[in-house]
């Protein structure tokens, strides 16, 4: 597993860190019972605060991507069997789906380049 923070980065380092998880086992470099860094490790490989990786192992934890008993070091999470359900989708999604519609449009694009931007970007991923 490789993380890199990116100082110019306005996001936080935690938020950083879940993201690249995230990223790492939807293409498949982490899998499901792989075991992650410890807490202490990470946080000295990245040379940042033991409790910034504490707090993006909980967030993770929270989301189902990983999971972790006292004691043991996290693992990566089975994903779903079944998709969310359409309340969840709209309580989690919908909110980060508004927030990029915002973007797009200050930053000047139509709804059109919007949804090519989405589509090239989902083709790039798979």
């Amino acid at each position: 597993m490789l993380i890199t923070i990116d100082e110019q980065d306005s996001r936080p380092i935690y938020l950083q860190i879940i993201l690249q998880i995230k990223e790492q086992i939807r293409d498949g470099r982490l899998k499901p019972g792989e075991t992650l860094p410890s807490v202490r490790e990470l946080s000295d490989a990245l040379g940042i605060n033991l409790h910034t990786v504490r707090h993006a192992y909980d967030k993770l934890r929270q989301q189902g991507v990983i999971h972790f008993r006292l004691a043991q070091r996290a693992k990566v999470a089975t994903p779903r069997e079944r998709p969310a359900s359409r309340e969840e989708i709209e309580l989690k999604l919908l909110p980060l789906v508004n927030e990029l519609i915002t973007d797009a449009f200050h930053l000047g694009l139509s709804d059109k380049e919007l949804r090519k931007l989405f589509d090239e970007a989902l083709d790039a991923k798979k």
